[in-house]
């Protein structure tokens, strides 16, 4: 099955490689969050279509487990051939029902496709571990194979990068997979899902349904589920996590993020400014690994007016036009809740440095813009601090020292990423050392690791002792099963009965 020619179709659902009209009575609108523009509806599926697709992919894993490696393998080259074809395509309807710009888009499919082809290794990825003679001629080896039936529910704010972080591996490992896309902007996955058909996934290894809490709770509580992944809001990833494992499933639940950027007078001044409006904004700040918190260490207090000045500069504007920095956010009721904390960040006493509210885009009245925000003056005990804005909002804090820096940031119960930036190599091995969030940058704003690597948020950010890719998520994918064998010739010597547990 091809891409379609026109993209807006209404959102449908796979099941047992068959894509089906919902016969739901519930159906909510595709929005582009920067016309109003209702692109296509989406279905909330019935109990009896989730069922199905479970049930889809419990007949599925029957063959599917026994598929070899080498097979999976090449379905996950052709994978990533398809999507370096139809990335330009897919960005375009991306940037339509999500609101990112289509460079931000391009980088969207990009770092999904970069695990795509991370799942291009899965002959080496999935190997156990031999040791011959561990006992007399007696080996011991492991097995790593698939667990069976897995689901992924996924963001609205990366609709390529996070469900390809999810059913390439899972499948790759053998597995089958039920996919819940956002209900906000399920038609770019949907095209990649189309893909994924056309590389050769047989029917029913990958099923996807629509839906809201219903849905999401009856992926949690089936008794064919057999691992859960979660990427969302901490309230969301919560109740996921304590109801699947309540449930007996295994659970990876990527959370919600407070994410600080320290900086030291040392560092360079302008790509430090430029690497920090870019975390901060980028996105319209809808992104769990956003720069969300300046922390201006010593001497780096005299940046304040250099950071404003370098936000005033950046476009707001749809997504659709030219030079475009920040878009729409997804929804008016997100545009809604980021406008209700920037009002309480001003009753609280932060200094708002910029406004970025009213901002009228010509052409884009019905928009939901919220332009750069920025706030000095900020401390612990405000909500624009305490909260996961989920918007173009940046607070600055100051301190007088780098242990001050690491103290506010642990002191902050959420771990998923953080930043400094110096040029001392001492002052980074030591933050390095001390911080205690999941992932760390050294003069990088988003430290999202490339594949090879776990993506590894902690503490208040992740709920599961596995991450979402790299090494760690073939273990989430597949169960380790131990063999310890012995063999005799027909002319071996009879060594009785041994009532020890001794091998040897």
């Amino acid at each position: 099955m091809s891409v379609p020619n026109t993209p807006y179709q209404n959102a449908r659902l796979l099941i047992d490689g068959e894509w089906i009209e919902s016969q739901t009575t519930e159906w909510h609108d595709i929005v582009n969050p920067a016309t109003q523009q209702v692109l296509a509806k989406v279905p909330f599926a019935t109990a009896s279509e989730v069922n199905a697709a479970i049930a889809a992919a419990q007949r599925a894993f029957q063959t599917w487990k026994l598929t070899p490696i080498g097979a999976r393998m090449r379905i996950m080259l052709k994978l990533q051939a398809l999507i370096r074809e139809h990335s330009k395509r897919i960005a375009t309807v991306l940037s339509a029902e999500q609101g990112k710009t289509i460079a931000d888009a391009e980088g969207d499919i990009f770092r999904g496709l970069e695990v795509v082809e991370h799942a291009c290794s899965i002959g080496t990825l999935q190997m156990g571990e031999f040791a011959e003679n561990v006992a007399g001629g007696v080996d011991t080896y492991t097995l790593r194979q698939p667990i069976g039936v897995c689901a992924g529910i996924t963001p609205f704010n990366f609709p390529a990068m996070i469900p390809l972080w999810m059913f390439p591996m899972a499948i790759a490992c053998g597995n089958t997979f039920v996919l819940k896309p956002s209900e906000q902007d399920p038609l770019s996955t949907l095209m990649l899902v189309e893909l994924a058909l056309e590389a050769g996934v047989p029917p029913g290894v990958l099923n996807v349904v629509h839906g809201g809490k219903d849905v999401v709770d009856a992926l949690c509580t089936h008794a064919d589920i057999k691992a859960v992944s979660f990427v969302g809001s901490t309230a969301v990833g919560t109740h996921v996590y304590d109801l699947a494992g309540r449930h007996g499933k295994r659970v990876q639940s990527m959370m919600g993020a407070k994410n600080h950027a320290v900086v030291l007078p040392d560092a360079n001044r302008q790509q430090t400014l430029n690497a920090l409006v870019g975390a901060g904004f980028g996105a319209a700040g809808q992104r769990c690994m956003a720069t969300s918190v300046v922390v201006l260490v010593g001497a780096a207090k005299q940046w304040l007016p250099d950071l404003k000045a370098l936000a005033q500069k950046l476009k707001v504007n749809a997504c659709s036009e030219a030079g475009t920095d920040v878009g729409p956010v997804i929804s008016k009721r997100a545009k809604e809740r980021v406008l209700g904390l920037i009002e309480s960040g001003i009753k609280e006493g932060a200094v708002l440095e910029l406004d970025g509210r009213g901002i009228n885009v010509p052409g884009f009245e019905q928009g939901n813009f919220i332009g750069p925000t920025l706030f000095s003056g900020v401390t612990k005990d405000m909500q624009i601090y305490t909260q996961e804005i989920f918007g173009p909002v940046l607070a600055v804090m100051e301190v007088d020292t780098l242990d001050q820096a690491i103290a506010l940031v642990n002191a902050n119960p959420f771990g998923n990423g953080t930043g400094l930036f110096t040029q001392s190599g001492a002052a980074a091995r030591k933050f390095q050392t001390e911080i205690d969030v999941g992932q760390v940058g050294i003069n990088i704003p988003i430290p999202v690791p490339v594949p090879f690597f776990s993506f590894t948020g902690s503490r208040g950010s992740k709920l599961g002792d596995l991450g979402p890719y790299g090494k760690q998520v073939v273990q989430f994918y597949t169960q380790t099963k131990t063999v310890t064998s012995r063999w005799f010739d027909d002319d071996s010597v009879n060594d009785g009965v041994n009532t020890t547990i001794n091998l040897r």
